[in-house]
């Protein structure tokens, strides 16, 4: 190699080595980005948990209350207990205090951080994410149907799979409330097939008004809704997509807006 030849080649090497520090630094960079999303999104749904927290927390507090009133009185009037009704406050007390600390079970086991795949029954995720919802579905009077013919296993990540399911859930109660929707309802349909998982999440609330709907899953679009941070649907397409190796689609029905969850069987990794 003459000396022309050789400069030239190393003037290669180096522009090459230049371009591949460039492109790392753009690789950290995007992860930086993608672990700030994921924090917002955690801070949003922590949000939305403590307000679900508060809604399941108000009548148990109430119904503490109502026991203690009465005995309250009594004894400010002198009266004298029945050993029967003291016995009871004191069940009625356990099962209520049990109720209660059995919430903050749920959230904390949501919020844990186990990024280790796993196999998890997709029927239990379903009721977990009711659980900690239902507070706020039953104090807007929203019904919540939900149809599986089998309870399929899916593989992945528990805890984000049971996240999206809030993200979804959320969008649903959100455009129900907002539109003031009468006899609002959420239906989840699950299905199995030979290869693939489907979960369908349908709502009544006259569907998605934007063209493309693809839209709504870009970072930061909060069409329609007040206080929104954009973020939930997008993290939710990444943690399906890119996490799981799925796929998350949206269409508008007859009645409203549906979401659809697909999981293969051989995306075991």
């Amino acid at each position: 190699m003459n000396k022309g030849k050789e400069a030239k080649f190393y003037e290669l090497l180096k522009k090459n080595k230049e371009l591949q520090n460039i492109i790392n630094k753009e690789i950290e960079k995007n992860r930086e980005k993608d672990k700030i999303m994921f924090s917002q999104n955690k801070m949003a749904a922590l949000g939305e948990m403590l307000n679900n927290i508060s809604h399941q927390w108000r009548q148990p507090l109430m119904e503490l209350s109502s026991l203690f009133i009465p005995l309250e009185g009594k004894i400010n009037l002198g009266i004298k207990f029945e050993q029967e009704e003291i016995k009871e406050s004191i069940e009625k007390l356990n099962e209520i205090t049990k109720y209660m600390s059995n919430t903050i079970d749920d959230f904390r086991n949501f919020f844990a951080t186990n990024k280790e795949t796993s196999e998890f029954k997709l029927l239990e995720q379903i009721n977990i994410a009711y659980k900690l919802m239902s507070g706020s579905f039953k104090a807007n009077n929203i019904s919540l149907e939900i149809f599986v013919s089998k309870n399929p296993i899916v593989h992945g990540y528990k805890n984000e799979y049971t996240q999206v399911l809030i993200n979804l859930l959320n969008n649903a109660k959100d455009a129900l409330i907002q539109r003031k929707i009468e006899n609002p309802k959420i239906i989840i349909r699950v299905k199995e097939y030979e290869d693939e998982i489907i979960l369908n999440i349908e709502d009544n609330a006259g569907g998605i008004s934007v063209s493309p709907l693809e839209e709504i899953f870009k970072p930061f679009f909060t069409h329609g809704k007040k206080n929104g941070t954009g973020i939930g649907l997008f993290m939710s397409k990444l943690i399906i997509e890119n996490n799981m190796h799925g796929k998350l689609l949206v269409n508008n029905t007859n009645n409203g807006a549906e979401f659809k969850i697909i999981t293969y069987k051989n995306q075991k990794k």
